[in-house]
């Protein structure tokens, strides 16, 4: 498995310091999570290269190709590629724990239209993806960076949406996202109005109701009955 980010130098050899929007917070893999690492990544890790994938010689198909950014612990990456056997589905995560555990729910069901990274997910969209391929990209309760001189750290920014929205197919491709803080909600409304090529699919407002592909956490479950929302976001590229 390659490292989570590639360093970049400038000409005269200092390292290039970058915003990044997530923190490393490695914890210990458990021993369950360690062995489906080793034993899974052969057939459902892909590894980091400068290089773009082929979808039809990663999947050995031309179903359409869902991918999601920042799986956590990956139940509802599973449960999805579950409940959707005609579709592909690839994961980016980069705590290593996480890819473990999802890794093992994986092989225990069975899984077989699912693969996952452990990078950056900028740098993979950058170098790995090819231009139109993707049918959904999914982005769901990112971390929120709710004090506002982290603001910049966010992922959904103007720049991120413009180089997401190359890899959407065109016309159709689809931008879901989903978060438990409204002021973070209310940032990717406006970073996405602000971004070119896109357009709100929600018929009564910003927000649409819980799609029926995403899967109900425990964790969002509770927060229904604690009275806390959860904003659905879809966006689609139309140019």
């Amino acid at each position: 498995m390659s490292e989570v980010t590639t360093n970049e130098y400038t000409e005269d050899g200092k390292l290039v310091r970058k915003i990044r929007s997530f923190v490393r917070r490695e914890g210990r893999l458990t021993k369950g999570q360690e062995t489906a690492l080793n034993d899974c990544w052969p057939t459902l890790g892909i590894d980091y290269q400068n290089e773009l994938l082929d979808w039809a010689e990663v999947f050995g198909n031309t179903n359409p190709v869902v991918l999601e950014i920042g799986f956590g612990m990956g139940a509802s990456l599973v449960e999805m590629a579950k409940a959707a056997p005609e579709k592909n589905f690839i994961g980016i995560e980069v705590h290593r724990p996480g890819v473990g555990a999802c890794l093992s729910l994986a092989r225990d069901e069975g899984i077989t239209n699912l693969r996952v990274m452990c990078h950056d997910a900028v740098e993979v969209f950058e170098n790995m993806i090819a231009d139109g391929s993707l049918q959904t990209v999914q982005l769901f309760f990112p971390d929120p960076w709710h004090k506002k001189r982290h603001h910049k750290r966010r992922i959904v920014q103007v720049e991120f949406a413009e180089m997401l929205r190359s890899k959407l197919q065109m016309e159709t491709g689809i931008f879901h996202m989903a978060t438990d803080w409204e002021n973070y909600a209310e940032h990717m409304i406006e970073i996405m109005n602000q971004a070119p090529g896109f357009a709100n699919i929600a018929t009564d407002g910003d927000y649409i109701p819980r799609p029926e592909e995403r899967p109900l956490t425990k964790f969002e479950a509770r927060g229904h009955r604690l009275g806390h929302g959860v904003w659905d976001i879809k966006y689609k590229r139309t140019a």
